[in-house]
């Protein structure tokens, strides 16, 4: 339960209609079982002691009162698990029959939670026998199972004492379907873990619509939401019910099984969705007209066993249908950017530094873009390659060939002997190749480039990404400025990934270009190649991408902790990259990221097409000089 972690699990146990005996055993064993794998949290279906197709035998005393006993056997012989479990029976209170939720833990019965919403419709004619939790159940005390139980029409909380941050709320089935269900309230006044005990039938189509309420409402209320559905036992007679159990967590599928009984398994970050709580204001508790007193629950302490799924590419989607549109709807985003801009300015160009390299080609496949959406000629667009000791053959060609296939106009503008004056100048010599000697080749191409602009009254379009920026790995006032930055918000994997969409897109000679751009090493060629090849690489220097930009993912957009950050990319990055090598560049990584803030206080404009960015305008606000002690401490302790 370290780190936020819950362990939760939607489960079917295989009933018979009105065996409560029968019934009572299966759940006892998939609470074992659910114990056995470390769940904490376990959801079981709408009714699952008697069976949800009793018809008319809930009325029948004889039912009522063997549920009653498999409750009691249940408790019994759970007593010893440390699991929370909410099951389905029919409660008998005040000469009414109620559809509940009984929630119970280690032999006692923390709370009754009935059911609100009663269908009357179509297959479903629940009121034939229940009532509404509507009815006046004003904290009503009642014995159930030899035990004192409680049952009221306000809902019902309960907190954990072990895991800050987890209160769990109950609804059942149709109470998601309606127009205002239970769980708004619950997770307005502070639930932040929702079971729903369900028997929702099949139907063709039916599964879908489930599964978008499901994550839906987990999004809306930012929750984790654990669906436990009815299944195989049910009566057949007119339905059939499908055990369509589903996890889900601030609108994402964490896990889902359908036709099949037994367990859904996955964990809850209650740390995550308090943050997202806090970080967005219009989240506001909101207690309704009688305050809610909460149960209370508590668990043992131990490591809880990841198996939710964790992208070692969180800006990537994982669902391959999803990424051409997604693709697509980020290009466009930028383009518009870029096209407000150009119109706003009256500008008659743009100037592109085209290095052959991933981010500049992105920025000129953006440009190029955002002069269709203009309905202006690409020839108003000004790649300029400027080669200086770094530059690479393989570079400077694919820049030309990148330019001269996008129809923009190519210029060359060699910067050698500028900047060996400049180095003469200042007294650098040339056989020191220090800092000073690479950045003064990246002021001067940046200097070459907005006098570009102005003599032909355009803008400079910058090239940086949102990766460059977090390490501060850009030349400052040199590759740093421009006029309007259209990959700032742009993290370098994602960089990779459009610009193989669009080769694969564009095909022909131009997507041979930008494969070949793709396979080039991601460098800043500002020191003299090695036997004609590129000796600088940037990754070499700063540590992989695809890690700097998993750690970004997770310590700007959801402030983990740094020892949280190491364990999901332990997790995400398992066998890739060893725990040394994640902390050596997770380490990095903050320091670099709090030492280099100067930088990313006076960026330029560009758009936000993501999540993450880190504009001072918007998403990103942090003084320039904040330490960075507590974060580094946090890492040596690991």
């Amino acid at each position: 339960m370290r780190d936020g972690f819950i362990k939760v699990a939607a489960g079917t146990p295989k009933i018979r209609v009105a065996d409560c005996e029968y019934n009572a055993e299966q759940i006892i064993a998939l609470m074992r079982e659910a114990a056995a794998q470390g769940v904490k949290v376990l959801a079981l279906p709408e009714l699952c002691v008697t069976g949800y197709t009793c018809g008319d035998l809930f009325l029948q005393p004889t039912l009522l009162d063997g549920a009653e006993r498999a409750l009691g056997r249940i408790l019994e012989e759970t007593r010893e698990l440390d699991l929370l479990t909410a099951l389905g029976m029919p409660i008998r209170c005040k000469n009414k029959l109620y559809n509940c939720a009984v929630l119970i833990q280690k032999g006692a019965i923390l709370g009754v939670v009935p059911k609100t919403h009663i269908p009357n419709y179509g297959e479903f004619y629940e009121n034939r026998w229940f009532v509404s939790s509507f009815e006046e159940l004003r904290g009503h005390d009642f014995t159930l199972a030899g035990l004192l139980a409680r049952i009221e029409s306000d809902p019902l909380l309960i907190c954990c004492k072990s895991v800050p941050g987890l209160v769990i709320g109950v609804e059942i089935c149709e109470d998601l379907w309606a127009p205002v269900p239970p769980s708004v309230r619950l997770a307005a006044e502070g639930a932040t873990l929702i079971l729903n005990l369900s028997a929702s039938s099949e139907t063709a189509g039916k599964a879908e619509y489930r599964r978008q309420l499901v994550t839906g409402q987990s999004a809306r209320l930012m929750c984790g939401y654990v669906y436990a559905d009815a299944g195989e036992g049910e009566s057949s007679t007119d339905l059939v019910f499908a055990g369509h159990n589903m996890i889900a967590e601030n609108g994402a599928l964490l896990a889902e099984n359908r036709f099949r009984t037994g367990l859904t398994i996955s964990e809850i970050d209650v740390a995550r969705l308090a943050y997202e709580r806090q970080r967005i204001n219009t989240y506001a508790f909101q207690p309704g007209d009688r305050w809610i007193y909460p149960e209370y629950c508590d668990f043992e302490g131990e490591e809880t066993t990841l198996t939710r799924p964790i992208s070692p590419a969180p800006f990537i989607p994982a669902d391959a249908g999803d990424r051409a549109a997604r693709c697509e709807e980020i290009l466009m985003i930028a383009a518009l950017g870029l096209k407000k801009r150009l119109e706003h300015t009256n500008a008659s160009c743009a100037v592109v530094g085209l290095s052959g390299g991933l981010d500049s080609t992105l920025a000129i496949l953006i440009t190029a873009k955002a002069f269709d959406l203009l309905g202006r000629d690409r020839k108003g667009i000004l790649a300029v390659t400027m080669p200086c000791f770094g530059t690479t053959k393989r570079t400077r060609s694919n820049a030309e060939v990148l330019a001269m296939e996008l129809g923009a106009d190519f210029r060359e503008v060699n910067i050698g002997r500028a900047v060996e004056q400049h180095f003469a100048d200042i007294g650098q010599s040339m056989e020191n190749q220090d800092v000073t000697f690479e950045n003064a080749q990246a002021r001067e191409r940046t200097q070459v480039l907005m006098d570009l602009a102005n003599q032909r009254e355009g803008l400079v379009v910058g090239t940086g990404d949102l990766s460059e920026l977090a390490l501060g790995w850009a030349t400052y006032n040199g590759d740093h400025m421009s006029m309007y930055a259209v990959n700032a918000s742009i993290p370098k994997t994602l960089v990779r990934y459009l610009v193989a969409w669009e080769a694969d897109r564009l095909g022909g000679t131009i997507g041979g270009v930008l494969r070949d751009i793709l396979d080039t090493p991601v460098s800043p060629e500002l020191l003299p190649p090695k036997d004609g090849e590129i000796a600088q690489i940037t990754e070499d220097l700063v540590g992989p991408y695809q890690l700097h930009d998993f750690y970004l993912y997770y310590a700007v957009r959801w402030g983990f902790p740094p020892r949280k950050v190491l364990r999901l990319a332990s997790r995400a990055f398992k066998g890739r990259y060893d725990r040394d090598t994640l902390l050596k560049w997770l380490k990095n990584f903050y320091r670099r990221f709090f030492s280099q803030q100067f930088k990313r206080s006076c960026l330029p404009d560009g758009p936000k097409v993501g999540s993450v960015a880190l504009s001072p305008r918007g998403d990103w606000k942090m003084p320039s000089d904040a330490a960075a002690k507590l974060w580094l401490d946090e890492l040596e302790g690991l």
